[in-house]
């Protein structure tokens, strides 16, 4: 068994480099190209479901409610402490679960690409994780949460700076696409901070057998996006 730990195992999870990988780990300027893909929202905003600030505030908490609290941040809240412990097979159980989740071929495409690229800029970086570690075409929560453990970031904190990292992608979907303004977007934010806070310790709580994302909208806005006319995002 790998084990899968900072080079200097006295940092503290809260250390002040553990905050500054993790800043950079959700950064928009990370270079494996997030911003290319909307997870369904460029369709939502064709088809006129969301056609607004209200709207797209609405739409965004739902995701976070029925999504991401019961899919990746509750990954993420297992995957961190598997990677330091080098437990491959939780590992490559719970990448493979939320493969399954993914319920178009853009989403499935895109949780593949941003893995793929993330795990090319960590293996620029000298921080690729051991080859036995790593399922096959691992997903972009697997190589995050990964990331996430070699720098020391604690596993709350690693499930915050996610679930922000993918508002932030939202938001700059909706200003391209909507388009949204920017105040409207920083509005959102200040919307959406404390509902951020409580999918995280929603998350934490879940057992496994409450887990699973149940969004039928966002899987219809995908699958309608793979043959809409014009677009600006692959997904």
């Amino acid at each position: 068994m790998t084990m899968l730990t900072e080079k200097n195992d006295t940092v503290p999870v809260a250390s002040d480099l553990a905050l500054l990988g993790l800043m950079q780990l959700v950064s928009p300027a990370l270079p494996i190209g997030a911003f290319a893909w909307s997870q369904g929202l460029e369709s939502a905003f064709e088809l006129g479901w969301v056609s607004n600030e209200d709207e797209l505030g609405a739409w965004l908490e739902g995701v976070l409610d029925d999504g991401l609290t019961h899919a990746e941040l509750a990954v993420i809240a297992r995957m961190v402490p598997a990677w330091r412990q080098g437990d491959s097979a939780v590992i490559a159980e719970w990448d493979g679960w939320l493969a399954a989740c993914r319920e178009t071929h853009e989403l499935a495409e895109e949780d593949r690409q941003l893995g793929a690229s993330l795990l090319r800029l960590m293996t620029n970086l000298d921080m690729a994780p051991a080859a036995e570690m790593l399922p096959d075409n691992a997903g972009y929560v697997t190589l995050f949460s990964a990331m996430a453990a070699i720098r020391g970031v604690g596993t709350h904190d690693a499930m915050l700076g996610f679930a922000w990292a993918w508002l932030e992608n939202q938001l700059a979907v909706a200003c391209k696409a909507l388009p949204l303004g920017h105040s409207a977007a920083q509005r959102l934010i200040e919307r959406l901070r404390p509902a951020l806070v409580a999918a995280v310790a929603r998350a934490e709580a879940l057992e496994d057998d409450q887990l699973g994302p149940a969004l039928p909208g966002l899987a219809l806005a995908s699958a309608q996006h793979e043959t809409q006319y014009s677009r600006l995002f692959r997904s």
